[in-house]
């Protein structure tokens, strides 16, 4: 089969490698797309590096080769084959896979917050698990015990499908932070999980302002419908959303891009008793951000933080796909073959596409 490995800082290649075998407490599948996630996009520019280098070339998977890695975690396909103690699946089964694995042992596991686990692996990511960036995968009885598979719609197009993945973080957020018609919410960043927020923001009811400094990504956004969109380079986003609301601030502020500014800035434009979601995370290399402790003490403004999802979040999201309250045909902007994943990541790396998608064979 064919498989997509990141071999180099910003480099991707395509290889030849043996068929996965289909284990005997798992199932064989045929991706037919699979997502290029912001998180893809990061290790991409690192490089198989340091946690998530592979060390070996004799997992389950097929096809790892010398501290290569096998990318992408956001995966939709067919089942092919099932082992002889399998009996929730069978061949021809439509599928949509998360990445998350957990362990089910630890404190936060027997508790329910699944995606805290302690002992956490990603398929795509952890070494020994390899992703949804092949022409098939094997998925463990370890996988479809404890980790996040569901039977996806039928007539569900495969790379609608796989979006269910960055669909599910999205409700979580919103379901943590109980969005409701009452809101007003702030969207900073308009990229494909922004504009997922904007859609489920719309669909719970709030009225929505984004801010997105690309002019790009602001067109982009008018497709989901937001009430407001801001330019911060020519406004002052704070003022402007305080002219908004009355003076107030926002009920609602998220962070889906990976910059400190606009973090402080969330804290500011946020009004007393509201909410700031930490959406996505800073960088490695400066991972700290300064913000207005007197504000958030005396205005009693909660800063959370929000990360992946309990796994019946993913099943939630194929329904919301199913009902087009997030349109996955406006958040996919561009699709490729996998004999054309190196220009997939260049493309989700330049800023111009909202969502990207690799599909095999659909």
């Amino acid at each position: 089969m064919r498989a997509a490995f990141l071999v180099a800082p910003s480099t991707i290649a395509l290889r030849e490698v043996p068929d996965p075998v289909c284990p005997e407490d798992g199932l064989l599948l045929a991706v037919r797309a699979c997502g290029v996630c912001g998180s893809d996009l990061r290790r991409w520019r690192e490089g198989p590096t340091g946690a998530f280098a592979l060390t070996n070339s004799g997992d389950s998977g097929g096809g790892t080769a010398g501290g290569d890695i096998i990318p992408g975690h956001e995966v939709s396909g067919i089942v092919l084959e099932v082992g002889p103690g399998v009996t929730d699946w069978a061949p021809g089964d439509h599928l949509a896979l998360a990445p998350d694995v957990h362990c089910g042992r630890c404190y936060f596991c027997l508790h329910g917050r699944y995606n805290l686990c302690d002992n956490l692996r990603a398929v795509g990511i952890t070494p020994g698990y390899p992703g949804g960036l092949a022409e098939k995968m094997a998925l463990t009885g370890e996988i479809l015990t404890n980790g996040i598979v569901h039977h996806a719609p039928p007539r569900m197009a495969h790379a609608h499908a796989a979006l269910a993945e960055p669909c599910a973080s999205v409700l979580a957020a919103h379901e943590y932070a109980g969005t409701s018609p009452a809101d007003t919410v702030v969207v900073i960043g308009a990229g494909p999980i922004g504009c997922a927020h904007i859609a489920i923001a719309k669909a719970r009811g709030a009225r929505v302002i984004v801010s997105q400094r690309s002019q790009r990504r602001r067109e982009l956004a008018l497709r989901f419908s937001p009430d407001y969109v801001i330019d911060p380079l020519r406004d002052d986003v704070v003022s402007r959303v305080r002219a908004l609301t009355g003076g107030r601030g926002a009920d609602i502020v998220i962070c889906a891009n990976p910059v400190a500014e606009t973090q402080a800035q969330a804290v500011e434009m946020v009004r007393k008793g509201g909410q700031v979601l930490l959406f996505g995370g800073l960088p490695k290399a400066a991972p700290t951000v300064t913000l207005d402790a007197n504000r958030i003490h005396y205005g009693e403004i909660a800063v959370v933080g929000s990360f992946s999802y309990h796994p019946c979040m993913h099943a939630q999201a194929l329904d919301v796909l199913r009902r087009r309250l997030v349109p996955a045909d406006r958040l996919i902007t561009h699709t490729y073959p996998l004999d054309r994943v190196a220009e997939a990541f260049d493309m989700a790396a330049s800023g111009e596409a909202l969502k990207v998608v690799v599909t095999m064979g659909e």
